[in-house]
C-alpha cells in the first residue's frame, strides 16, 4: 500500500490518536495503524475506526438530560 499524501511505502505498526469532543479531550497512545515510512501519516483499518467511534459514543450524554441525585 502507499500513502496517499506522498506515495510513500505503508508499513504496519501504531500511530497515536488524539480526538477534543463535548469539552473532552480524548487520547490513545499506541493503536494499530498502516504508517507511511516516508512521512509518517497513519491510516487505520476499519475496525479501528469502529472502535474509536463506539469509545466516542460511549462519552457521549444520553439524551442531553442531567439526573438530579437525592
Amino acid at each position: 500500500m502507499t500513502c496517499v499524501h506522498c506515495k510513500g511505502e505503508l508499513r504496519h505498526g501504531t500511530a497515536p490518536v488524539h480526538v477534543d469532543r463535548g469539552g473532552l479531550h480524548v487520547q490513545w497512545d499506541a493503536l494499530p495503524a498502516w504508517v507511511c515510512s516516508q512521512c509518517g501519516e497513519a491510516a487505520f483499518e476499519a475496525s479501528e475506526v469502529d472502535a474509536i467511534q463506539a469509545a466516542l459514543a460511549a462519552l457521549e450524554p444520553t439524551g442531553g438530560h442531567v439526573s438530579k441525585v437525592g
